[in-house]
Order: C-alpha cells, then sequence, then structure tokens
C-alpha cells in the first residue's frame, strides 16, 4: 500500500466521521494533518485591514502581512517554502475561499515531496470550507480578525457586506473599506449570478448611526429585489421606494452596475455619484463611463418622476472598471495636498501593468491611503474594482 492511498484513505476517514462535526477548529486541524500524514499544522487568518496573519490554532505569532514568507503567500496567492531547520520544513499555503482571501495555513513537515505537497493542498482547500462554513457563527473567529473595538455603526454595516472578493473564470470583482472600525455611510455589494456580475458602491449622506442604517437598507432593497430577477431600473426603483418608505429623511449616492460575463456588456445607473473609471491595456480610458448623473437614491419619488437611465459600454477582455467613493481622492497627504483623481488613478494603473492581483492592488492602495493621512482618514474611503475576462470557446 503506497503512502498516498494510506493518507487518502486515512482523510476519508476522518471526512466520514460523524463525530469531527462538532470538533474545535484546533481539534479538526491536528486530527486532519494527523490524517494526512502532515507533521504540524497551524492556521492564520487575516485581520480586517489586511495587515496581520493571526493564529487561529497552534501556538504561532501575529505575522506582518508585508513583511513575511507568510504573507508573501498570502498577497500572491501561492505556495511558499522555508525551511526551519535540518529536520523541518514549512509550505506557507494560502487559503482561498473561491477568490477571497482568509488567511494561510502553515504546514510543518520533515521533508515537502509531490505527495505531501499535493496532501498540504488538500488540507488548505478543506481548511478554508470549513472556516467559511463557520465563520458566520464561530465569534472566536470573528474576534480573531479584529485589532481594535468595533463602533456599532461599523458593525451594523459590516453584518451586511459580501466577501472582499468575489470572482469566476470571466470575472473578478474586489473591494476595501476604511476606517475598518469606525465606518459609517459607504458600503459595497457584488454578486454573481450564471450570466451576470452586479455591484454596487454607495455613500450615504452624514457619518452617524442614520447613515449606516440608509446604507444597509440599501444593501438589503438591492439584493431583495436583485433575487426577484428584476432588471437594473426596477432594482433602482426598489431602492427610492425602500428609502422612501423607511428613511424619508435620508438619501444615498451610488453607482449600481450589471456586467453580462457572456458579452462583456456593462449597464450602469450613476446616482449622484463620482463617475466609474475605465482602464484599458494599462492605461484609463479618459472620460469613457462619464454621464450625467441622476438624483441620489430615495430622491426621486419627492423631487422627480423621471426615470433613471441606464448607461451602456461593451468591455473589452482584460478590462477593469474602478469605482470609489470621494473620501478615496478627497483624502489629504501629510503636506495637505489631497490624495487626488490622477495619483488614485496611476496607483492602480501600475498595478496592472505590473501583473498585480486586484484584491492586493485595492489592500496596498488602502493602506497608502490611510498612511498618507496624519491624523486619519476625514471621511470613509471605498473602492471597488472589476476585471472582465472574455469566455473561452
Amino acid at each position: 500500500m503506497t503512502a498516498w492511498t494510506t493518507g487518502d484513505g486515512l482523510l476519508g476517514d476522518f471526512l466520514a466521521d460523524p463525530d469531527n462535526a462538532t470538533l474545535d477548529m484546533t481539534t479538526a486541524v491536528e486530527r486532519c494533518s494527523k490524517a494526512l500524514g502532515l507533521k504540524q499544522s497551524v492556521v492564520y487568518l487575516a485581520d480586517i485591514q489586511q495587515r496581520l496573519l493571526l493564529p487561529l490554532t497552534g501556538h504561532g505569532q501575529p505575522l506582518d502581512i508585508d513583511a513575511s514568507l507568510a504573507g508573501w503567500a498570502y498577497r500572491t496567492q501561492s505556495l511558499r517554502v522555508e525551511e526551519e531547520d535540518v529536520s523541518c520544513l514549512t509550505a506557507w499555503l494560502p487559503l482561498l475561499d473561491g477568490a477571497e482571501r482568509l488567511g494561510v495555513v502553515a504546514v510543518l513537515a520533515p521533508t515537502l515531496d509531490a505527495v505531501l505537497l499535493r496532501r498540504a493542498r488538500a488540507l488548505a482547500s478543506l481548511l478554508a470550507m470549513m472556516i467559511t462554513s463557520k465563520r458566520a457563527y464561530k465569534e472566536s473567529f470573528v474576534r480573531r480578525t479584529r485589532t481594535d473595538t468595533m463602533q456599532l455603526p461599523a458593525e451594523l454595516l459590516r453584518a451586511f457586506l459580501p466577501p472582499r472578493t468575489i470572482g469566476t473564470a470571466h470575472a473578478v470583482s474586489t473591494a476595501v473599506l476604511e476606517p475598518a472600525y469606525e465606518i459609517a455611510g459607504d458600503g459595497f455589494d457584488h454578486a454573481l449570478t450564471p450570466t451576470t456580475l452586479h455591484a454596487s458602491i454607495l455613500d450615504s449622506m452624514g457619518h452617524d448611526l442614520a447613515s449606516g442604517l440608509a446604507t444597509s437598507v440599501t444593501l438589503a432593497a438591492c439584493r431583495n429585489a436583485r433575487r426577484t430577477g428584476v432588471d437594473l431600473p426596477h432594482l433602482a426603483e426598489s431602492v427610492d421606494a425602500a428609502l422612501t418608505r423607511w428613511l424619508p429623511e435620508q438619501f444615498c449616492t451610488g453607482v449600481l452596475a450589471q456586467l453580462d460575463l457572456a458579452s462583456g456588456v456593462l449597464r450602469w445607473i450613476n446616482c449622484g455619484h463620482p463617475a466609474p473609471l475605465l482602464i484599458r491595456a494599462q492605461a484609463l480610458v479618459p472620460r469613457a463611463l462619464e454621464k450625467e448623473a441622476d438624483l441620489p437614491l430615495g430622491f426621486p419619488s419627492a423631487f422627480t418622476s423621471d426615470p433613471r437611465e441606464v448607461h451602456q459600454i461593451a468591455l473589452e477582455p482584460g478590462d477593469r472598471v474602478l469605482m470609489y467613493t470621494d473620501g478615496t481622492t478627497e483624502s489629504r497627504m501629510r503636506n495637505g495636498t489631497e490624495f487626488g483623481l490622477e495619483r488614485f488613478v496611476d496607483y492602480v494603473v501600475r498595478a496592472a501593468a505590473s501583473g498585480e492581483l486586484a484584491p492586493e492592488t485595492l489592500r496596498r492602495l488602502i493602506h497608502s491611503l490611510l498612511e498618507s493621512e496624519s491624523t486619519g482618514l476625514r471621511d470613509d474611503a471605498t473602492i471597488l474594482l472589476f476585471e472582465w475576462k472574455r469566455p473561452q470557446p
């Protein structure tokens, strides 16, 4: 009986044992590693701001995402191997829920041949599924990824936010939102159906619990309408009606977009928000998506009966569309000057030209904004970036 056959059988026994369904994460990782013939494994989760990798199991120390081999595996979504000593190697593997980066797993073994690496990858895939299935109700997971106290408006809004990154072979959408623990009015959403990528970015009036409520109602109204299969104009109407009914004193700017995955046709409605940006062939296409904006969401029923205007453009393979809130470009550098649209676009274009993954581009960009401010962001800053790839025949 080969080593692989033995390990494969032990893993099958582990997965088939119903008692394992109730194991705590540390015990589950230990038993699963043993089943695969691995010496030891330690799970690390990325914190909300994606600065640190924090140990969820084992006795590891927090690791800097920008200054560690573990961080390199997280940033590049690639395997990295290091030699601890003459008797032990560590393989760092990213933990991925589809396109979403959860963290990394450290797999320790005396040697790493093709069989053990295959088992380590199997472990990483299994752990990612386990974490994803449990983090919605496991408070220990949530606490472990926080490095500060979450304020109530941020707690409310984060309960509605989707994963930072989603994707298929045809499209990837990724977003970041700061400040992580004090947000109020900004929000984003993205979702996939077999035919369409839905994406939206929102900025509600004010910086308090009421603005967080407005964004939360907007997100819920978008999803409720989307899940009944309505078209884009009716989706916007549903949001207008919800805000008018439940929060008549609040309004929200935003961009609501739908991307056809087969054709690359992008349709969007701009509701009083900064225009999206189109990046093609590592360059900004000036004013490609710049159209006259409609009134903010929540306004039309009170001020106009005109229907929302739907805009349309055919994307080319590899095109990236960038949506943002004004807190991104209006943040100020330490010398008092605005970060500005030009610097913002240049950063994304340079990253695209270098081949950097979209989630990593936004992670580094939002950190640059935070670090450029001497007293913190003056407003919420949210960025959403999606890329279309032509389906293969």
